[in-house]
C-alpha cells in the first residue's frame, strides 16, 4: 500500500526517536569502548616488543655459547701446535707452528671481545625487557579496570539497547529504501546523529537557523518532505515531538 507523506513523515520520525535512545545509551559508556580498544592495541604491542627482546637475547646467549666453544677449540689447537714444536725438525717448521700458535691466539682475543660485545648487549636488552615487562603489567592493570567499568556499564545498557535495536529493524522496515538511504546518510554526517528535527521557536532544531513562516506552514501541512534550507535535515513539525511526548507520558 502507497503510504502518504505524512505516514512516511511519522516512520522517519519513529526511527529517529528509536536512534536518538540507542544514541543516549552509548553516550553513557562514552569514550570508554574506545580507552578499552586503544588499552587492548598497547597491550598486544608490548606483548609482542617483550617477545622480540626475548628472541634476541636467546640470539645473544646462543652468540656466547658459539665464542667459548671456539675458545676452547682454538685453545685445544694451541696445545696440539705447542706438543708439536718438540718435534720440530728445521727454522721453517717451527715459524710455520708459532705463526699457528698465533693465529689461534689472535681468534681467542677476537672471541673474548665478541663475547664482552654480546654481554653488554645482553645487560642492555634485559634492562629494556624489565622495563617494557613493568610497562606491560601496568597497562594490563589499567586495561582490566577500564574493561570492567565498560561491562558494568554494558550489562546494565544493553538489554534496553537490544531491544531498541530490533525496533530500529523494524521501524526501517516501514520506510522506503530511497529515504531510508537519505536518512541514513544525513545521520551519518550529523555530529548529534539528528536526521529528522522539528520546528522549534521557528527555527530548524538541528541547526537553529530561521525558517520563513511560509516554509512552516508548508512543513505543518504534511504534503511534501521538505529539507532545511541549511543543514539538510528532514524537518517535521513540533506536533511529532509533542505526541511522542504524550505516548511516553
Amino acid at each position: 500500500m502507497e503510504q502518504t507523506v505524512e505516514q512516511k513523515l511519522q516512520a522517519l520520525w519513529d526511527l529517529q526517536t528509536i536512534h536518538t535512545q540507542i544514541d543516549k545509551i552509548r553516550q553513557i559508556r562514552g569514550e570508554l569502548p574506545i580507552e578499552v580498544a586503544d588499552l587492548e592495541d598497547e597491550v598486544a604491542g608490548l606483548e609482542t616488543r617483550i617477545e622480540k627482546i626475548r628472541g634476541e637475547l636467546d640470539d645473544l646467549e646462543d652468540s656466547i655459547v658459539t665464542r667459548k666453544n671456539m675458545i676452547s677449540d682454538a685453545q685445544a689447537g694451541i696445545k696440539k701446535y705447542e706438543a708439536q714444536l718438540n718435534d720440530v725438525k728445521n727454522n721453517r717448521e717451527y715459524e710455520a707452528i708459532t705463526k699457528e700458535i698465533e693465529i689461534q691466539g689472535l681468534d681467542i682475543q677476537v672471541s673474548e671481545k665478541k663475547i664482552r660485545e654480546f654481554e653488554y648487549e645482553i645487560r642492555n636488552k634485559t634492562e629494556n625487557y624489565e622495563k617494557t615487562q613493568a610497562e606491560l603489567e601496568e597497562r594490563k592493570k589499567d586495561l582490566a579496570v577500564k574493561q570492567e567499568e565498560l561491562d558494568t556499564i554494558t550489562g546494565e545498557t544493553q538489554k534496553d539497547e537490544d531491544v531498541l535495536v530490533e525496533k530500529a529493524k523494524e521501524a526501517e522496515s516501514h520506510i522506503e529504501d530511497r529515504l531510508l538511504t537519505a536518512y541514513t546518510r544525513l545521520r551519518g554526517n550529523a555530529k548529534n546523529g539528528l536526521a529528522v528535527v522539528t520546528i522549534d521557536r521557528d527555527s530548524c532544531s538541528g541547526c537553529h537557523n530561521q525558517i520563513p513562516p511560509q516554509r512552516q506552514l508548508d512543513i505543518r501541512q504534511r504534503k511534501k518532505i521538505i529539507v532545511c534550507e541549511h543543514c539538510g535535515r528532514i524537518l517535521v513539525d513540533e506536533a511529532f515531538a509533542h505526541a511522542e511526548e504524550h505516548v511516553h507520558a
